[in-house]
């Protein structure tokens, strides 16, 4: 990381988790394999290591050789896991940031008490960090990105043009993949906040989760309504 990514948003610094810090600076899919077994999930929930691997090179077979961009509009916001060198907030235009992942099986969720999570999905806009990886890093790091966000089917990779302060760039992303059984686009705003409210996994709950988008909002000055609907509805179901 360079001596400081941080100098367009300060106020981030204390809010961003150093990578070497992160669950996910060192993981595979693999690792999952036992967790996943025994919470009953039926083999062929992720591709395989060697698809996964396979999958980015071919990917990003053109993006080796330059800096590349990173659009998170979710838990990448605060956990990357990948070193970077610069953080600007960014805008997608034509889409939106959805809660429609619906966490049975993972981070957190559990069969018997479902979490949800965020997926990006065609919309107005959506508010997030664009992070930025150094041409002769982009290699390794792309691989912790790549092994976190696309082990599974819930997500398809795509190259975005993306909006910032300082100018529009082309940044590497994840979409929601509707063929995939964990996106649900017809949840009701009662069960949004009822899975938010009470979702629970191995990385913590589904409410940390909302509390700390709404966090890097407020550290930007962006307003979103729909984060602060949800919020307030997940925290009157607690009662906090």
């Amino acid at each position: 990381m360079s001596d400081d990514p941080f100098t367009h948003h300060p106020a981030l610094r204390c809010l961003v988790r150093d990578p070497q810090e992160s669950f996910f600076r060192n993981f595979k899919p693999s690792d999952l394999d036992e967790r996943m077994k025994a919470l009953g999930r039926a083999d062929g929930w992720r591709h395989s290591d060697e698809d996964v691997e396979a999958a980015r090179l071919s990917f990003l077979a053109d993006h080796f050789d330059h800096d590349l961009w990173i659009f998170a509009y979710g838990s990448l916001m605060w956990d990357p896991g990948f070193r970077f060198a610069e953080v600007r907030r960014a805008r997608a235009p034509n889409h939106a940031r959805k809660f429609i992942l619906k966490d049975n099986f993972g981070a957190r969720g559990s069969p018997q008490s479902p979490g949800l999570m965020a997926a990006l999905d065609a919309g107005d806009g959506c508010e997030g960090l664009a992070f930025r990886i150094p041409a002769n890093e982009v290699h390794h790091e792309s691989g912790v990105f790549w092994r976190r966000e696309l082990l599974g089917h819930a997500y398809k990779p795509a190259i975005l043009k993306i909006e910032t302060g300082l100018g529009d760039i082309d940044a590497l992303t994840v979409l929601a993949n509707h063929e995939a059984e964990v996106i649900c686009p017809h949840l009701t705003r009662e069960e949004q906040i009822c899975y938010l409210a009470n979702g629970r996994g191995f990385l913590g709950t589904s409410m940390e989760y909302l509390e700390n988008i709404a966090a890097h909002f407020s550290a930007l000055g962006i307003e979103d309504r729909e984060v602060d609907e949800l919020l307030a509805g997940a925290r009157r179901r607690l009662g906090t």
